[in-house]
Formats: C-alpha cells, structure tokens, sequence
C-alpha cells in the first residue's frame, strides 16, 4: 500500500513540476504559448550632422535606455573613420564618437531596437535633480522675478503638492487670457518650458528637461519634443511626472520614448559647429521568441538553457524533444488500444524518419525496403548462418537497397527518393530480422499484423511530432518533459482490458 501512495505521489509531484515549470517560464519570461507570435519592435535611427574646423572631434551623444513600455534589445553605430564607444555615466548612457582630425560636413548614425513591452517598467529614481538659477530672459530682471514671484503664490494657494503645484502654473501659462505677471515672463526669448522650469525652481521645486520622442512608424527626420519631469518625495520615495509646458493635459506615455533624460544636453560635440540630430523610425512586427531572446536584461535566463547552445545543437535537441510525445503514442497504442507493434520503441524511430523524408515518400520507401529486404532474408534462412553474421550480412544488404534505391530515384527524376537515406539502417536491419523469424514461427499473418501495427502508430507519431504547435511547446518549455512523464508512468500502472480484446467478449453480447 505504501509503494502504491509513493508511486501516485510521485506521478502527481511530477505532473505539477511541469506545469507549474511551464506557467512560471511564460509568466516571468513571457515566452508564447503559441508558435508564429510576434511582438512589435521599433527601429530607431538617430542621424548627427555637424561641421568639423579641422580638429579633434569629440561627439557625445546621450541615448535612450530601458523603460516603462520598453526593453533595449540592441544598439549600434554607422561611422567610417571614427572611433566608437558606448559610455554609461551619471546613470545616463552614450554613444560617443572620437577622431583625430577632420573638416568639413560630418554625418554620424546610431541606431536602437526597443522592444515594445509591457513588462518593462522605468528605472528607480535614486536622487533628486538639482536646481539650477532662474533665467528668463524678459522685459527685465527686478520685473521677471516681482511678476514670477506673484504667479508662484498664486499656484501655491491652489496645491496641495509638487505635482498639483504644477498643473496651477501651467493653467496660468496656458489660460487663453494671461494675466499681466504671464505675459510679462512670457514676451523674452524663453520657451514656455524654459519659463516652466525657472518657476519651478525658483519654487524650489526639482526637475529637469526630458527629450522625448513621438513613436510613428514611417516618419523621418523628426525632432525631440521638450517635456518636463517633476519630482517629489513622498513616504520616503520619490516620485516623479511629466509635463508638457504648452499644454494642461496629462503626457499620454502611448508610443512615447524618453530618449534624453540626462537633464543636459542631447548632444555634446567638441571640434565641430553647426550640430544637429534627427531621428527616423520604422516599426517591425518579429518572432516573439526571437525578441524575446533578445532582450539584454534577460540574457542570464537564457545561459543554462537549451536557448544558450549553438544553433547546430539546438535544431539537434529540437527533433530529440519531441520523441517523448513519439513514446507517449506507442504507450497509449499499446497500452490501452492493445495494438501490436515489431519493437517495442520502433515506430517512434520510422516517425522520425517520416519527419525527414516526408510521409509518403517515407511510408512507400519503408515499405520497399523492408519487402526486398525480407525476399533476400529468406534465402539467407536456408544457409543455417550464425545470428551476429546473419544481421552483418542484412545491414550490407540494407546500405546498398538505399543506395540503388538512392540512384535510380536520381536517374528517374524523382529527387524525393533521396531522402530515403534517412532512414535508421540498423533499425531497418533488426525489423527484416525479426519479421523474417516471426514470419517462419508465427506466419504471415503476425508478420502483416506487427508491421502494420507499427506503421499506424508511427504515422499517428509523425503527426504529433511534426506538428508545429507541439515542437514549439516541447522545446521551449521543458517543463512538459515532466508531464509527459508522469503520464506515461501512470499507463504503465494500467492493467485493465485493451480496447481491441473487447472483440473477444463480442460473441456474449450477441447472445444478450
């Protein structure tokens, strides 16, 4: 009794590890359930132009990195003659070019892949920005600062925080009718985002100027748009938002990249004048798999995993994989239909071989082989040979069927026939050897019994096994290892009547 709960036990153990294997690997890594998933990639170009004065060139220009809605999966840069190196500093990323000399027009390209994601969330927040002296550039300073001095008070009365205080001054710089203190800060050369920021500083409110770009696929030569982030601390957290100074609408995040948020300046160049950056874009659809195999922060998932094996091994593993579904087949078949196989494992090796030749070329080349092959074993019966020298002799006989089969298929144009020399020829070599015994000891009828028995179940096979919906799920989630397992483990416990010995209780129910 104890070893039957032990065994259920560990049938039932070994069912859940697999699911819940399964569940977790899709869940934490977003693998797909289903093949031909994909998921939307935006591929980002970020063209540089300036004007060298024939010196050293120095050009740093600041980059996007992950974020909410947004996973980097690669990043790279088109520039002849230039040195190039990635940089990550102050907790901002850079591509920074560097050359001894040069003049003239210069033209540098760098270019991302952002994944989008929803997984994806944005960095933490580690400290605040500092504030900077308010400049506004107006009719003049004392004015400026008695006329922003008002506007701030204003905004005070009507928030409860750095966030609300917020929206009040941008209801104020956005109300269609200013008052006199607005449009008197307003009339410099300052942008409104300017002017937004010095308030806040002058508020002592943190923030700093974020460049984001507008997601749109097809559009080129487009330009950062200016955006504010506003922090605050709260529970001991600090919190941020963003805001766009021309309006007193939310930022909608929807296809919205941050890709300079260094607080600084997009690009830094030293030995050239005349800079400018544009940015084209193009959204793909790819692989989910493949992009998800991508993503730079989930490179460590893959290192103990069949995904981190040359791509040689892992078409090999991806065919070995699926021989435990092949077995499942034959244990159900025989199990629990009662049907007779020549071998116990047989025909999951002739599904196998179907999946490389294709199934007709496959069954109609098994079918030859094991005929001619038969019609020679007999005749080796009647020389009383030794067995080890008896299969030596059919396994040669075998090779050189292949190989004539192989020519004449050549010679007649049926390129098809070729693929017969995937067939396992030891195999093929032990099934006449044994079909040849069966046939002088039981007769021709369970010879054509057990031959037929293994082609049904290794055509059933071949349907499971080729199927690409299984191949996808056996190979990306080992998990299904496990419950295959404790399937085939919980039919080995069966003991019952097969579904074909039922006929034998057909003549009692006659008589009923």
């Amino acid at each position: 009794m104890n070893a039957r709960i032990f065994f259920y036990t560990l049938v039932a153990g070994l069912f859940i590890l697999g699911i819940t294997q399964t569940i977790q690997r899709h869940m934490a890594f977003d693998i797909p359930w289903m093949p031909g998933e994909t998921r939307t990639v935006w591929n980002i170009d970020a063209k540089v132009e300036f004007d060298a004065t024939d010196k050293a060139i120095l050009a740093s220009l600041t980059t996007p990195y992950t974020q909410a809605g947004f996973t980097q999966i690669s990043q790279n840069a088109a520039s002849p003659g230039y040195g190039l190196s990635f940089l990550y500093e102050d907790s901002h990323p850079q591509a920074q070019w560097t050359i001894r000399q040069a003049d003239g027009p210069q033209t540098l390209y760098y270019n991302i892949q952002l994944l989008v994601d929803d997984e994806s969330k944005d960095q933490a927040i580690d400290k605040m920005p500092e504030l900077v002296e308010t400049e506004y550039g107006g009719a003049g300073v004392a004015a400026d600062l008695a006329a922003s001095s008002d506007i701030i008070q204003d905004s005070l009365k009507t928030s409860a925080d750095a966030f609300s205080f917020t929206r009040e001054l941008l209801k104020q710089l956005n109300a269609e009718d200013p008052n006199q203190n607005v449009s008197l800060v307003l009339s410099g050369k300052a942008t409104k985002t300017d002017v937004l920021m010095a308030l806040l500083n002058e508020a002592k409110i943190p923030n700093k100027r974020i460049g984001a770009l507008v997601l749109e696929d097809g559009r080129r030569r487009q330009h950062l748009q200016p955006l504010v982030q506003v922090f605050q601390e709260k529970d001991g957290e600090i919190e941020s938002r963003l805001f766009n100074a021309s309006t007193i609408k939310a930022v909608d995040r929807t296809n919205l990249l941050l890709w300079d948020q260094s607080g600084k300046a997009l690009l830094e160049l030293i030995g050239g004048v005349n800079s400018r950056v544009s940015f084209s874009m193009i959204q793909q659809d790819q692989p989910a798999l493949a992009a998800i195999l991508q993503k730079t922060d989930n490179e460590h998932l893959f290192n103990f995993s069949i995904h981190s094996l040359p791509i040689e091994d892992q078409s090999l593993f991806k065919g070995i994989l699926m021989i435990p579904l092949g077995v499942l087949i034959v244990v159900i078949m025989r199990v629990l239909i009662g049907l007779k196989t020549s071998g116990t494992f047989m025909p999951v090796l002739i599904a196998m071989a179907f999946i490389q030749t294709s199934l007709v070329t496959g069954l109609i080349g098994f079918i030859l082989l094991v005929a001619v092959g038969l019609f020679i074993r007999s005749y080796l019966s009647h020389l009383n040979l030794l067995l080890v020298s008896r299969i030596s002799t059919v396994i040669i006989m075998v090779i050189l069927l292949i190989a004539l089969f192989g020519v004449l298929s050549y010679k007649l144009g049926l390129t098809e026939g070729l693929k017969i020399t995937f067939f396992p020829m030891i195999i093929l070599s032990w099934t006449i050897e044994r079909m040849s015994v069966l046939w002088e000891e039981e007769g021709p009828k369970e010879v054509f019994t057990q031959g037929g028995g293994s082609l049904v179940v290794a055509v059933l096979a071949y349907f499971i096994m080729s199927n690409e919906m299984a191949r996808h799920l056996m190979f990306n989630f080992i998990g299904l290892q496990f419950v295959v397992m404790s399937l085939v483990l919980i039919l080995g416990s069966y003991t019952g009547y097969r579904l074909l010995e039922l006929r034998r209780f057909k003549p009692l129910a006659d008589k009923e």
